[in-house]
């Protein structure tokens, strides 16, 4: 500890033994303890204040990095919720000219509906006689479990119906 010695220390303290006298040393040892304490406090403050101070100047300094780096990406069009917005108004115009289209062809009841789609009536014969052979040689369905297997169920008597069935014999 600053470079005194363990014996140098021993020499010190019977000094001040010798010097202040035994019935004053405690208290001075008790009032250079309160004067160490304080002085800590106010180095440890310190310390804490230049911190701040070195933090506060390292997070200006990353915020200018990113201001500079930013400045040229255009925010606004990065906004996702303008292309969501486009979406619904196109979707909503689609669906206002489709309910204007229906409301129109209700108004006018004798305009002609459209026609569907014409298919073709006839089936190419290669594709005909190949589902034939296909639907002959596919096995008939299985047949469900023989219903005498399923029985029904039989009727169980209550307690009303036993003085009944003893009343009639």
């Amino acid at each position: 500890m600053f470079g005194i010695d363990s014996s140098e220390l021993l020499l010190i303290a019977v000094v001040a033994l010798v010097v202040i006298g035994p019935k004053e040393l405690p208290a001075l040892l008790k009032t250079w303890g309160k004067w160490m304490s304080q002085m800590r406090g106010m180095a440890s403050e310190f310390r804490g204040h230049v911190d701040e101070m070195v933090r506060q100047s390292e997070l200006d300094q990353v915020k200018k990095q990113l201001e500079s780096s930013i400045s040229g990406v255009d925010v606004a069009a990065l906004d996702p919720t303008k292309e969501f917005k486009q979406h619904l108004q196109d979707g909503m115009a689609e669906g206002e000219k489709a309910l204007a289209d229906a409301k129109a062809s209700l108004d006018n009841p004798l305009a002609e509906p459209e026609s569907a789609p014409q298919i073709a009536a006839e089936i190419a014969p290669e594709i005909a006689s190949d589902v034939a052979l296909e639907a002959a040689s596919a096995p008939p369905p299985a047949a469900p479990e023989s219903l005498a297997a399923v029985e029904a169920p039989v009727p169980v008597p209550s307690h009303d119906d036993k003085p009944k069935a003893a009343a009639a014999s």
